[in-house]
């Protein structure tokens, strides 16, 4: 039995495997449980394995790797079209088994484990501040159930845990500053959370050459500097920096039919996280630097077109300015100001 390509569908303890040979016969078609992955793989000679990229997808691939073997990890929607008829572990596996064949197939780079590390890091720094925004929603509408009310930002929130740690204020019953003061006890608890979690950021960020290279571009902060080095581990995988802010849902959805061509909102494919940081950091050079010197394309845009329209154009352009800096290992040439991003 010689395998040549093998198409694997991972399951929690039950994995499916479909192999064929050279001429695309199959060869093997078993069930493995988890205790037997690693043996069998072992035994076998190294061929192709075509994997869909789920949450284990990236640490099966480093331990098949290990073996010898060419692994390759799908997005599972660019699996789906190979599927023939009827879900189950049997027809997945096959499907995997043709899709990784295909020359046109696009692949997910592999992670290593101090990549997963960092994009935990966000992913629970990202967890948390939302989990803020619940809190500090419920002390404001609480509060205001009592006429009590304070200006919108962060900052001003601290107003309000003020005033229900202060037991002299009336307007709060006994019964309900007991129930605001868990809200802000818990509140205070992830503020601190958050911080820790930044601190760690910030250390890689600093210690990692990509990620202080992707910072000196104007809107990428260490927070998308780090995140954008962890997740992007090879931008030779994008032809340009067109198809980098296309992967991450940034261009013009299309609907073009019969030579005319019909472009609608920003796809929003991709990575969500990466794309809201680059629209974050857009609103930011919108704000304090589109009045300096060398900012006419923002202005001329800004005359024709809404605010947010242009915080989503100006990311656009800021991630085509990360592939480039990615692809050529180097930093941005800042010859104009921070509000003058190259067309």
């Amino acid at each position: 039995m010689h395998v040549v390509t093998i198409g694997l569908d991972l399951a929690k303890n039950v994995f499916q495997v479909h192999g064929i040979d050279g001429e695309g016969r199959v060869v093997v078609r078993r069930r493995l449980r988890r205790t037997e992955m690693l043996p069998f793989f072992g035994a076998l000679s190294p061929c192709r394995i075509g994997m869909e990229a789920c949450s284990t997808a990236h640490h099966w691939a480093r331990e098949l790797m290990a073996f010898g073997h060419d692994v390759r990890l799908m997005p599972a929607s660019y699996v789906k079209p190979y599927v023939k008829r009827g879900k189950n572990d049997a027809n997945d596996a096959e499907a995997i088994c043709e899709a990784v064949t295909r020359p046109t197939m696009r692949f997910v780079p592999v992670k290593s484990i101090e990549q997963q590390s960092v994009i935990m890091l966000h992913r629970t720094r990202d967890l948390l501040v939302r989990q803020r925004t619940m809190l500090v929603n419920a002390l404001r509408g609480h509060l205001a159930e009592v006429g009590i009310v304070a200006a919108l930002g962060l900052p001003k929130v601290q107003e309000l845990i003020s005033l229900v740690k202060d037991g002299a204020d009336e307007r709060i019953e006994p019964l309900m500053r007991h129930c605001m003061e868990v809200i802000v006890d818990q509140l205070q608890d992830i503020q601190g959370r958050i911080g820790t979690l930044d601190r760690a950021i910030h250390a890689w960020h600093r210690q990692n050459e990509t990620s202080r290279r992707l910072e000196t571009i104007p809107g990428v902060g260490p927070i998308t500097a780090s995140v954008l080095a962890a997740t992007v581990t090879s931008p030779s995988a994008f032809s340009s920096g067109r198809h980098f802010a296309a992967w991450l849902g940034l261009v013009p959805r299309q609907n073009s039919t019969g030579g005319k061509d019909r472009h609608g909102k920003i796809s929003k494919m991709g990575d969500q996280y990466i794309r809201r940081l680059l629209i974050v950091g857009a609103h930011a050079v919108l704000r304090w630097g589109r009045t300096t010197k060398g900012s006419a394309w923002i202005m001329r845009l800004l005359g024709r077109r809404p605010f947010r329209v242009v915080a989503v154009a100006l990311a656009n352009k800021m991630a085509r300015i990360v592939w480039c800096v990615l692809a050529k290992g180097s930093t941005y040439r800042n010859e104009h100001s921070a509000g003058a991003l190259p067309a």
